[in-house]
Parts: C-alpha cells; sequence; structure tokens
C-alpha cells in the first residue's frame, strides 16, 4: 500500500470550497479506483475530507493518484485477496464498489465466457467485498456501501 501525506487535487471552484469536508474524519475504500468513476470517487472523497484507499488490479493507474490517497493493488475477483484486504484495513465508514466491465456487442457476439467474467465482475465482486467489510462496518457501528453500476463505459 502506498501513502502520501497532503492530498494535491485540483483547484476548487467557490462553490465547492463550501462543501469540502463534509467527510472529514471519515474512511472511504474504492474498488477500480485507477481510472474513470472510481477514480473521479476517490478524488471527491479525499476532496471533501475523507482518508481514501483507493484499490484497483492495475498498480500503474493508482500511482497516478495524487499524494494522500493510499493505495492498494487489488483483484477483486479474487476473494482471498479481498479477504486479506478487508482484514488488514479493518471496518471503514464508506464502501464504494465501482468495479465493472461492460461487454461490447451483442447479446450474439456474447460468448458464455464473457457474460461469465461481466458478471463475475458486476454482481459477484461487489457481493463478495461487500460480504467481507459488513460485518466489520456493523461491528463499528455502521457506515454506507454504494454499488455502482454504469453502461456509460460502453461509450
Amino acid at each position: 500500500m502506498r501513502v502520501s501525506s497532503g492530498v494535491g487535487l485540483r483547484h476548487e471552484t467557490p462553490g465547492e470550497r463550501a462543501m469540502a469536508g463534509r467527510l472529514q474524519g471519515k474512511s472511504a475504500l474504492v474498488t477500480a479506483a485507477g481510472q474513470g468513476m472510481g477514480r473521479a470517487a476517490a478524488l471527491a472523497f479525499a476532496r471533501e475530507g475523507a482518508r481514501v484507499i483507493a484499490t484497483d488490479l492495475k498498480s500503474d493507474l493508482l500511482a497516478t493518484l495524487p499524494a494522500g490517497i493510499a493505495t492498494r493493488a487489488l483483484d477483486v475477483l479474487d476473494d482471498a485477496a479481498v479477504q486479506g484486504c478487508v482484514e488488514e484495513l479493518g471496518a471503514v465508514d464508506i464502501l464504494f464498489n465501482c468495479a465493472g466491465h461492460v461487454h461490447q456487442g451483442t447479446i450474439l457476439d456474447c460468448s458464455i465466457g464473457d457474460w461469465d467474467f461481466s458478471f463475475d465482475l458486476n454482481v459477484r465482486s461487489m457481493f463478495v467485498m461487500t460480504k467481507a467489510m459488513l460485518p466489520k462496518m456493523i461491528d463499528a457501528g455502521g457506515g454506507v456501501i454504494v454499488n455502482m453500476a454504469s453502461v456509460l463505459g460502453a461509450h
């Protein structure tokens, strides 16, 4: 896990400054945070004051996140790796499941293997991460779980 001090995020507009700090003292675990919506969520959580742990299969993408965001390579399709990550990190206040995949083409172009991969990444990985983290969150007094899904990655 890489951790740097100071959050070097983009400059904020006056309206954003008024909202900064809403997540001060909170922690957020974000999957698929190397790019796209996962990255945007990790940056937004950090901008609002949360201690962010950004995970992704691709460590090189995580390395481009600003200082102040902790990063960790994680394959959410590896149940043991997910469990190990949760055991090491402990409870978080926010779990943001964002890993996903959209198959390109029609159902006629989609093989059973393509379907299985999409289902495992889009649905099963969220279940496995939530099942691992939820008991820790309950023991810590609660939290928020957001399961993100979108077809915008297909465009």
